[in-house]
Parts: C-alpha cells; structure tokens; sequence
C-alpha cells in the first residue's frame, strides 16, 4: 500500500518533535486496538446509568484507541512526550471529519480529570452521548483502517 498522503506534513513534524515514534512488525496492526476500543465501548455502555463519570472516561478511551488504531496501522505511535494531544493532532489532520469529534470528547475528558473548579457531575445523557460519538469514531476507524499502509 503507498503512504498515506494526506496530513503527511503535519506527522512528520510530529515525529521530528518526537510527538510520535515508527514502529514496524506485528505492532503496526491496528486490529487489536479496535478490538479494544469495543470491549471499552461495552463497558462504558453498561456504566452510563451507574456511573456516568466513568462511563464518559471509559467511552472517551475506548474512541482513543480507535483512534490509536488508525495510527498503529500506519506503523506510528504517540509517545509520552505527544501524549493523547499527537494521537488528536495525527488523526484529525489526516483523516475526515469524523475524527474532528476526539478533540472534542478529548477536551471534555480534560475537563473531567482535571477540573479548574468542583464542577457538577456528569448525567447518564452526558455518558450516553460520549459513548453516541465513540461509536461513530470506532465505526469510522474500522472502515478506514484496511486503507492504511505503513508511513514511511
């Protein structure tokens, strides 16, 4: 498969700033990642009534390795240094629009963790609603990711 052309520029200046790092071999299949994004999809799902603090976090991880998946396709991954911000960056740049809705669900997670102020707890329709948009992110992810081959 050719490499992935668009967004091309905006990776390599990740891995540059060490943002992201290659990886070769049976790493780079995105696979087991999406097998994991729907595992934690599931679980979130079954959290959104109980707990839907957990559920929006677990909803937004399960969405990250989705999205983890397109780049371990490519043979890439985020190293500490680039965190959950280079997996955004990466995917929004080269992919459609779908991806624009991580940076989102990932700014809302940022919000939950790392709250400015005690904020209200988040409601089942706010964990329903996460998990509404993960789903669409892992769909989109496991369309896109046979297209994918190695960046190099």
């Amino acid at each position: 498969m050719s490499r992935w052309q668009r967004g091309e520029a905006e990776i390599e200046m990740l891995l540059a700033g060490g943002e992201l790092q290659k990886m070769t071999g049976a790493a780079a299949n995105g696979e087991q990642w999406l097998s994991k994004a729907r595992r934690t999809l599931s679980t979130a799902t079954t959290a959104a009534d109980t707990d839907p603090d957990s559920a929006f976090t677990l909803a937004y991880d399960a969405a990250r390795f989705a999205c983890t998946a397109l780049l371990a396709q490519q043979g890439l991954r985020a190293t500490t240094r680039g965190g959950h911000y280079a997996v955004e960056v990466a995917v929004r740049s080269q992919f459609d629009s779908t991806f624009d809705l991580f940076g989102g669900l990932r700014r809302q997670r940022n919000d939950i963790e790392y709250p400015m102020i005690v904020a209200a707890q988040l409601t089942p329709v706010d964990a329903r609603s996460a998990i509404a948009l993960a789903t669409e992110l892992i769909d989109a992810a496991e369309k896109l990711r046979p297209q994918l081959g190695l960046f190099g």
